[in-house]
């Protein structure tokens, strides 16, 4: 178990610096538009012929009726009814075209709608797409089918109806239950409707459960948020997700509407994440790393123990080796070497699927330094240790020779017991995972792009 204490904590200053969250290799700002849809439809069939791996579907819902200030997702905030149609036919559209490239014997065996809120879609909408999804896609009798769900104005019917589509996990952002800290950032969710979510689900047999909380966010203190920790360990979910706000209002204006002054300094929000890892620890969670905490018998969890961890787009998962191919706007696809972007507003996607092709705005193929890079990154931020023979071996190269200006980036963390560093591996130390954006960061080879342009949040 971490022991989060102030020496630690004034440890942690050290390294609260922006850097990426590693759900990809290279991450999204790499991206080009020199990578246009019809190289995408040309990497879709051939590795539909070479690589005919189990299926991974990412669907983007992006409508919510009201604005959340905190917000860093690609929403479209309205009330038409009519626009929210035009976007689920074209979103079929799109699905089906991909179909056509898929060989049928490729079963799914993950599936996520994310947003926006999924929830905010009717029963009927969400019904009407699941039943759309069937007719085209296999999926497996073992597949995990899961929702991101907003508590408010959901209803009984909504969850029969996602109930009906096969979806067996939900996960449910919370942020904070304080009253005063959801007026601040626009977003008044009752603890009761939380919960009142949970009960509904389980009444129909969904039990895996996530809860995702932030802390940064502003008027939240060590007291208040405590009381959400404590709450949600009462609740007592699978998971639960204790993310850093990414306060980044260069990149979402809407951000500017939180008043700044009302933010948490660095050492407030340090002991905040020190209560996070203390509290749900000692509630028996397995904090698996950087911001996620699930209990000893969950997937995650156990798929850690076994190194099958895998990390995506949607963060942590247990469903590693499968093709992510990924609908909507601004959902981003990755298979073999291929990472690719939809159009990253409402119009461009519609007009990109009206005129009958992808809606592909940016992409990037991998380089042989790229999949070595993301091999070791991956297996850091999922295993929390890399052995080096099996890096050598799987690309026949010498690791220290490769990393050696990367091992040299280690020596702080070696130096403050953070990282174990031996002849045969490097290994994550307890205290390390406070920092393994950081620790993940000394392999990235592409930092130096970005130093001109603040893109990221901070790490800690």
């Amino acid at each position: 178990m971490v022991q989060v204490d102030n020496d630690l904590l004034n440890t942690l200053k050290m390294f609260d610096r922006p850097g990426p969250r590693y759900t990809s290799y290279p991450t999204a700002p790499v991206f080009s538009s020199e990578y246009t849809d019809k190289r995408y439809e040309i990497d879709v069939i051939r590795n539909n012929h070479e690589n005919p791996a189990p299926l991974s579907l990412y669907l983007h819902i992006p409508f919510c009726d009201t604005l959340c200030y905190f917000c860093g997702c690609t929403t479209v905030i309205t009330r038409n009814r009519d626009q929210i149609s035009t976007y689920l036919t074209a979103l079929e559209t799109e699905i089906g075209r991909m179909a056509a490239y898929i060989d049928r014997d490729r079963q799914v065996a993950q599936m996520h709608w994310g947003g926006g809120s999924p929830s905010y879609l009717n029963p009927g909408e969400i019904l009407r797409l699941s039943t759309f999804l069937k007719k085209y896609y296999r999926f497996a009798e073992d597949a995990e089918i899961s929702v991101e769900i907003d508590p408010r104005g959901l209803t009984f019917e909504h969850m029969k109806a996602f109930h009906a589509m096969g979806v067996n996990r939900i996960s449910l952002g919370v942020q904070d239950f304080d009253e005063r800290v959801q007026r601040a950032v626009h977003r008044v969710q009752p603890e009761a409707i939380t919960r009142q979510a949970l009960d509904w689900a389980a009444t129909l047999g969904i039990t895996n459960t996530n809860i995702d909380l932030i802390y940064g966010l502003p008027l939240q203190t060590l007291e208040t948020f405590q009381r959400t920790l404590d709450k949600v360990v009462e609740i007592s979910p699978n998971r639960v997700a204790v993310f850093n706000f990414a306060y980044v209002p260069w990149m979402k204006p809407h951000q500017r509407l939180i008043h700044s002054e009302d933010l948490p300094d660095a050492d407030a929000k340090l002991q905040l994440l020190g209560a996070s890892i203390e509290t749900l620890t000692r509630a028996g969670y397995e904090y698996i790393g950087m911001d996620h905490f699930a209990k000893p018998d969950d997937e995650l969890a156990v798929a850690q123990r076994q190194k099958a961890l895998h990390r995506n787009f949607q963060g942590y998962s247990t469903k590693a080796g499968a093709d992510l191919y990924a609908f909507g706007m601004s959902a981003i696809s990755h298979f073999g070497d291929v990472y690719a972007q939809n159009a990253k507003t409402l119009p461009e996607y519609l007009a990109a699927i009206e005129s009958k092709r992808f809606p592909t705005a940016v992409g990037y193929k991998m380089t042989k330094d790229d999949q070595i890079r993301k091999f070791v990154i991956m297996r850091l931020m999922c295993d929390l240790e890399v052995e080096k023979s099996e890096v050598e071996d799987f690309f026949n190269i010498s690791f220290d020779e490769y990393f050696d200006s990367s091992i040299e980036q280690l020596f702080d963390f070696v130096r403050l017991g953070m990282v174990r560093h031996s002849l045969n591996r490097i290994v994550i130390e307890e205290s390390g995972r406070l920092v393994l954006r950081n620790i993940a960061m000394c392999f990235d080879a592409t930092l130096n792009r970005f130093r001109e342009k603040p893109l990221f949040s901070r790490t800690v």
